[in-house]
């Protein structure tokens, strides 16, 4: 693979011409990815990457029959969708057959965030409601009207809430209101939102939309309690406003017992709205809206014309018919559960061994790890979780941090992920919790046990030293490259990282 520039003139040339909001991972010593393949990603040196993160390349990085299905279309024929063409009918059809029975009628766009827009002009449009009732902590994408309903991307004390925006509590079962030791907390999260329609229905406000991710992504790997969007729907349908599931990081397989997250609540739940994006083309820009006919006929009866020049043309439906074919010919859904079982296995083992493991938490491939300062109090370890994602790095894993106070430790791995890469990555992030724990004089004894309640709080002072190994400047460690200069080093493959 031929680079253009040496890694540190591309970052030099990043710093000038992208947006400086424009984020990458690992800022104090960013990698250079030149090439990825399956579960591994590949620096400018060769190096391999255990990527445990990117849900996007779905079923495998390049995966060679994604790769074939787009040259082969392309070869004949990309254009917009106001021409027939078999693709977008036989996709549709294919994505249609996966969902509920009342969920038959698509819209495709280009990206979650889109998909996202549109959803909240279907819901608007159905009985000219106009409010949304959002969750805590939620990001539903990156357009405006995302930002005012997504309170993860609220900048505390400078975003002032919409007043058809409501925030609900997240159903967060470990650090949430309502926690494991509550009677009910599904009825209890929902009557929150009751609460909220009832307050509204008092000023005048009507709601047209409860939007929630399946599991919470950005808020923090957070699995809702069982029942507990059965009963929101009932208080929204009751409202006159629909319910809008966001599969967009969590659909398409990756819970392993279901096609859809959604499904894990049971046959007598089936949302009005599901949106998606992120895995549907394994990397190539295409998303969808799939609704019921009853809120599509509504949405047409406006007037105003739906196009979207990309979404839903010949090559994206002919790369997300074969993610398709990916997902059941390599049983990914299988792969799935037996491996996130295993990864969960493994956790929990390590959940028993360290006093940073507060929690673990997921279903399939969607798996968090809450790390605490403070059992008791469930002190979010913030600057711990970042010491941790930069020294699996130095492992040669990819992970990152999010939720709330940046404290869990995401795994959303491609579906092809092994039973030896989660060992791979368990025991690596075994060394560096220990070394940490030694490091701050945290003891593997005072874990809480079943029979001695106990609390292990960190050193304060540690905090701030937790990152100052990994924040020097790594260009006086790696030489430069010159420009022009190919590295091909596919034989790594069979190093120790193997697919």
């Amino acid at each position: 693979m031929c680079e253009l520039y040496s890694k540190w003139d591309t970052l030099a040339l990043r710093e000038k011409h992208i947006g400086p909001s424009c984020k990458v991972f690992f800022a104090a010593d960013p990698i250079k990815i030149v090439r990825a393949q399956r579960q591994y990603m590949f620096d400018e040196n060769g190096d391999p990457y255990l990527d445990c993160i990117n849900n996007v390349a779905h079923v495998g990085h390049c995966h060679p029959e994604v790769v074939k299905a787009a040259l082969k279309q392309m070869e004949v024929l990309n254009t917009n969708s106001r021409f027939l063409h078999d693709n977008i009918v036989e996709y549709a059809k294919r994505l249609s057959a996966t969902l509920p029975e009342k969920l038959s009628v698509c819209y495709f766009t280009n990206s979650g965030s889109e998909a996202n827009d549109l959803a909240l002009r279907l819901a608007r449009q159905f009985r000219g409601h106009q409010d949304v009732i959002t969750l805590d902590h939620a990001y539903h994408g990156h357009l405006s009207s995302l930002i005012e309903i997504s309170p993860y991307k609220f900048r505390k004390g400078k975003d002032v809430k919409k007043e058809f925006v409501h925030v609900a509590p997240s159903p967060d079962t470990y650090r949430g209101k309502y926690r494991e030791d509550h009677a009910d907390p599904a009825s209890a999260y929902a009557d929150e939102v009751k609460k909220i329609i009832e307050e509204a229905h008092k000023s005048g406000r009507k709601i047209a939309a409860f939007i929630a991710e399946s599991m919470q992504s950005c808020g923090g790997q957070i699995i809702p309690p069982a029942g507990y969007f059965q009963k929101v729907a009932e208080y929204v349908h009751r409202a006159g406003g629909v319910f809008i599931a966001d599969e967009v990081q969590v659909g398409f397989g990756r819970v392993g017992k279901h096609f859809w997250s959604f499904q894990m609540h049971g046959e007598d739940f089936a949302p009005d709205i599901v949106t998606m994006g992120k895995p549907m083309g394994n990397g190539h820009p295409m998303a969808c809206v799939v609704t019921t006919k009853e809120i599509a006929e509504a949405f047409s009866s406006s007037g105003m014309e739906y196009f979207n020049t990309y979404g839903g043309n010949p090559v994206s439906c002919a790369i997300g018919l074969a993610v398709l074919d990916i997902i059941e010919n390599e049983d990914l859904q299988g792969n799935a559960t037996r491996v996130g079982n295993y990864l969960s296995e493994l956790l929990n083992t390590q959940k028993a061994k360290h006093a940073l493991i507060g929690d673990i938490r997921g279903i399939g491939l969607f798996i968090g790890i809450d790390l605490v300062k403070d059992h008791e109090e469930r002190t979010p370890a913030t600057a711990e979780a970042q010491h941790v994602i930069y020294k699996m790095k130095e492992k040669q894993v990819l992970l990152s941090a999010d939720g709330p106070h940046r404290n869990v430790l995401k795994i959303k791995p491609p579906m092809c992920f092994t039973e030896e890469d989660a060992k791979f990555m368990v025991d690596q992030l075994d060394e560096i919790l220990t070394a940490l724990e030694e490091a701050m004089g945290a003891k593997t004894e005072s874990v809480i046990s079943e029979n001695t309640p106990c609390r292990t709080k960190m050193p304060k002072e540690v905090n701030l030293e937790l990152l100052s190994d990994n924040t020097t400047d790594s260009k006086e460690n790696l030489s430069r490259k010159r420009n022009g200069v190919c590295t091909d080093k596919h034989s790594l493959l069979s190093k120790r990282l193997k697919t």
